[in-house]
């Protein structure tokens, strides 16, 4: 089994935002059948902002590195037009 280090009250808000969306799905079909019953909409933005208000303690996953060459190179040009710009300044004070 996996090995998943998240805190309880975190997969409770994953539960109440899956429950959530599907009560939305409810409520699309209510509509889709012309017997529209807003309660079903009520309760899945209720149960979506539970949802969200218990997952927003969890901590942003490590960044992969995916784009560090990107970055670096971003960085890098930064670097060379910020000293560029210096030495023009410096030249314009001579």
């Amino acid at each position: 089994m996996e090995n998943n280090e998240d805190p309880i009250i975190v997969r409770v808000g994953t539960f109440f935002l899956v429950m959530g969306i599907a009560v939305f799905l409810l409520f699309v079909t209510s509509d889709l059948a012309d017997k529209v019953d807003f309660d079903y909409l009520f309760i899945s933005v209720l149960l979506i902002f539970i949802g969200w208000y218990f997952r927003r303690g969890k901590a942003p996953p490590p960044s992969a590195g995916r784009f560090s060459y990107v970055n670096k190179s971003r960085e890098d040009a930064r670097n060379r037009k910020a000293e560029k710009l210096k030495a023009k300044q410096d030249l314009k004070k001579k």
